[in-house]
């Protein structure tokens, strides 16, 4: 029996699971087995696990209709064999000791429900650099995605995620939805488990190749956060408000400098200011640095705009998707 089957949910991302699976083949130990789930894509990375398999990387390959990650992730756990399991995004990239050295911190430190943070490989365009930069910083998201300094309780994301088949067993599997990660997270500390951030295991993460995907991604994050609080009362934290308040605050300082004074812009030019700089310090790169500056803007303002529009149509207009419905998922009915 495998210590952890890799689930990976894809969709029409050959290439990059090609990286994937190549990283897989180079850990120092491999104590796993990669179940790989097609979720119905119209350009399928058979050939790419077929060819991993025939050089004795152990993959399990099944091909399903298009249902949904979260449904693919079940469809896998099914049919796992290991005693945890591991959840990767197909554009990650798995540096050589994460089983090694993760075997050796659930050794000293057992735990339910795990997860690592992520980061960009110098391989990495600077678009794809800037756009984790502006995941990751404190300065734009308060380190709630496994930074050194956090403003709430962790909680593991899909992209870097573990959890045991105790776990799977009482709490069940992802549902699909938005934010399913956190849900799932939330619904496995409601259940006793314990949960906890292994810093000594990240991942590299591609993420979206181009700002106008990423602007959509957080767009839908800001949005979820509403649905995750009708789901789970008191879920809301402060830190989950703060891309609104910044979206409300900067139009307030673009007025105020336009009718009453420029100096009202200068709190804004400081944060600009600040994110180059910390940009710059993290990844040694001008060019990085500069694209830093958008992805961090686009990153605080697609997640605020999304967390505004689902707030002002799902709590104060209570319209699109249905109070009720929200409390029957909550229930698990």
């Amino acid at each position: 029996m495998p210590e952890f089957s890799i689930i990976i949910p894809v969709y029409n991302r050959p290439d990059e699971v090609a990286d994937l699976l190549d990283s897989l083949e180079a850990q120092t130990v491999r104590n796993f087995e990669v179940v790989l789930v097609e979720d119905g894509s119209t350009v399928p990375c058979r050939q790419q696990a077929e060819a991993a398999a025939a050089r004795g990387l152990d993959v399990k390959y099944f091909a399903k209709d298009n249902e949904g990650r979260s449904i693919a992730r079940n469809y896998g756990m099914e049919r796992a064999a290991g005693r945890y399991f591991v959840f990767f995004d197909s554009d990650c990239v798995i540096p050589p000791t994460y089983f090694a050295t993760l075997a050796q911190q659930l050794e000293l430190r057992p735990l339910d429900c795990f997860g690592g943070p992520d980061a960009a490989h110098e391989s990495f365009t600077d678009t794809q650099k800037a756009i984790n930069f502006a995941m990751t910083s404190f300065l734009t998201t308060g380190g709630i995605r496994g930074g050194k300094v956090q403003l709430e309780k962790f909680v593991p994301r899909t992209f870097n995620m573990g959890f045991s088949t105790e776990v799977y067993r009482r709490v069940g599997g992802f549902r699909e939805m938005f934010s399913e990660d956190i849900d799932m997270s939330t619904r496995i500390r409601q259940a006793g488990f314990g949960i906890g951030l292994l810093r000594e295991v990240p991942v590299w993460h591609k993420r979206r190749g181009n700002l106008r995907k990423f602007f959509r991604q957080v767009y839908v994050f800001g949005m979820s956060r509403i649905t995750l609080h009708l789901l789970y009362p008191g879920s809301l934290k402060a830190v989950h408000t703060f891309p609104a308040l910044f979206v409300l605050g900067c139009v307030a300082l673009v007025l105020l400098g336009i009718f009453c004074s420029p100096w009202w812009l200068l709190p804004l030019g400081v944060w600009l200011a600040a994110i180059f700089a910390a940009a710059l310090v993290q990844s040694g790169s001008p060019a990085v640095a500069l694209k830093a500056v958008p992805a961090s803007c686009i990153q605080l303002w697609g997640y605020g705009l999304g967390f505004l529009r689902a707030f002002f149509t799902k709590i104060l207009l209570r319209r699109g998707r249905d109070i009720d419905e929200e409390i029957r998922l909550r229930k698990g009915k």
